[in-house]
Order: C-alpha cells, then structure tokens, then sequence
C-alpha cells in the first residue's frame, strides 16, 4: 500500500439512489480528500471514457453475481483495496475487498432475491468487509448473513447537499418500496392540497407512478431521475420507506431546509430523531402534515436542525471515512 496515497477500484454501477449514483458523488468527495488515487470501473455496464475497460467484462459480470469468475483486481491497474456496491461480488486476488449493502430487501424473505445472501456470504467467507449505511442495518446484515461484527463496517453513503429551497409550495412524496399505503394516503393528501391551493409531487418507480395516474387525482408525478428538480419546490417533505434502504431523500430535504415527515422506522430514529417529524402510524400523518405546513416556529426549528443534521452525511464525511475504512482493510490484509 502506498504511504501517501491510497489506490481505490471503486465500482461505478454500484449503489442507485433517488438523488443519483452515490458511487459517482463518493468518487468525487474522494478524490477531493487528496488521499485517493481512484481507478473507476464499471462491473455491469459499458465504461466511459474515465474509467478503465475490463477485459471481456460482459463474459465474467454473470460469474460476479454470485461472488466467482476472475480476480478483478487482476484485470485492473495495481490498486491497494477494491470497492463494490451494486450486484456484482467479484472476488479478489491480492488485494481486499469493501462491499457496501445499501438496500436490505435482497436480504428480507419477501423479495425471494436469496442469490444476495449466497453471494455476500461467499465474500465474507473470502476475506471481504461488508458495510452497511447504519448501525441498524449493521445488525441486520449481521443476523441475517450468521456474520462476526468485525465484518461488517458502518458507513453513510454519501447525500448531496441541496440548494436551499425558497418559497417552495409542494407537498413532496417519496416513496421507496412502499405502495399500498401510499395508496390510501393520497386521497386525504390530494384534498390536503387542494384546500391550499398546492400540489402533492409523488417520486417513485415507473410502475408505481403508473397506479397512482390510474386514481384520478390531482397528483403529480416524477421519476426518481426528477427528484431533485421536485425537490426544489418543496414546502414539505413526506418519506415513506419501509426501512430497508438509507433515507438519503429525506436527508437531502433535511440539507435543502425542508421539513420533513417521515415513517418511525427503526433506521429512521436512528437517523432522524430530533431532525424531522416521526410517525408510528400511518394515521398521524395528515395532522403532522398540518403542523409542519403552517406552524412557522416548528418549521423554523426543523429547518436549523435539519441542516446541522444533514451536515453529517455530506459526501467529504463520507468520503474521510471510507479512506479511514480502506486504509484499515488494506492495513489488516497484508
């Protein structure tokens, strides 16, 4: 390992957030830090011109699904540690391996996705560190996977910092891996906004925006390549997740100065206790929403709280502590 500069394949078809690629905003608060040397990759997908070109990637990007095929730090310029994100596990030769899990349905019995157990295990079981975004999810991976705590790091993607919104109007939706009780919100929200002469803005998925146009109401939608352009006339934030993935939505909202409302999961009270409004029932949100629309002195308060909070998940955060983490993986490899 180099003693001033950390070599680092970072894998770009890594982890998809609402608000983009956070592989790509990791990549470039980590090159900002001045301690890495990045050789971008991509695992799945075609490279462009800054990242380096797998020899006969389309042949091994199967065999990386399920941890085996050729070591990739041998197909790569020499690095010091290599960081994957996405799907793809590809194993390693002479140098360690950092996987992040940022989404844990693969992990949950309803999405039948078990190869993510198997192939995850696979990689523990060589040598890998996993990193989860939370101490939450920490424990979760942990259960799940029958791993030791000393193999499963914790570390924040990184979240973009907004632009402060101005005079925003909407009622902003975010929804992730949730639709059924979105459904049933939106009448109460598209009356909620009518009397204030407001939209409702629903992020999510092409399927999901496709039932929620098939309602009738007077809603609004994006897609989640929209997000931030919905984010900017924002008067109110709504999260609705079911946990399993890091609020970075939420906490972009919570750096642009928007008061948000989101459901009382446990990765929510983890993250966003004293920052936003939390609910325990999907019942309490119209009368949150409510406060959180016209009660000036609570919106002041979320609002400087929000951005003090959001401060801690900006990409430099991030990006310093995953040199820490690669300079301490790379450290105990050797």
């Amino acid at each position: 390992m180099s003693d001033e500069v950390l070599r680092v394949a970072l894998d770009l078809d890594g982890s998809l957030e609402s608000l983009g690629n956070s592989m790509t905003e990791l990549a470039t608060a980590l090159e900002d830090t001045g301690r890495c040397r990045l050789v971008r990759f991509h695992s799945a997908s075609r490279p462009d011109p800054e990242s380096a070109r797998l020899m006969l990637r389309p042949l091994w990007a199967p065999w990386w699904r399920y941890g085996l095929g050729p070591a990739v730090d041998r197909l790569l310029a020499p690095v010091d540690v290599v960081h994957v994100a996405g799907l793809a596990t590809p194993p390693t030769k002479a140098v360690p391996l950092v996987v992040s899990v940022d989404d844990l349905r693969p992990l949950r019995g309803e999405t039948k996705r078990y190869v993510r157990i198997s192939q995850l295990r696979r990689a523990v079981g060589s040598g890998a560190v996993l990193v989860a975004s939370t101490r939450r999810a920490s424990r979760e991976v942990q259960e799940v996977l029958g791993v030791d705590s000393s193999r499963v790091a914790v570390v924040p993607p990184a979240v973009p910092t907004i632009a402060e919104v101005v005079d925003g109007g909407d009622v902003v939706v975010n929804v992730t891996g949730l639709v059924e009780p979105l459904i049933r919100l939106l009448p109460d929200l598209d009356r909620f906004a009518r009397a204030r002469a407001a939209r409702v803005v629903v992020i999510a998925s092409a399927s999901l925006i496709q039932r929620v146009k098939s309602l009738g109401l007077n809603v609004t939608t994006r897609t989640r390549r929209e997000a931030r352009e919905a984010l900017r006339d924002a008067r109110v934030v709504l999260h609705l997740s079911d946990g399993a993935r890091f609020p970075s939505f939420a906490i972009a909202a919570l750096s642009a100065g928007v008061p948000t409302l989101a459901r009382a999961t446990s990765i929510n009270r983890e993250l966003l206790s004293g920052a936003a409004v939390l609910v325990d029932d999907d019942g309490e949100v119209l009368a949150a929403l409510e406060d959180l629309w016209g009660n000036e002195p609570r919106r002041a308060l979320l609002t400087a709280a929000g951005r003090d909070r959001a401060g801690d998940f900006a990409p430099a955060v991030a990006a310093n502590a995953y040199v820490a983490l690669y300079r301490d993986v790379a450290r105990d490899f050797r």
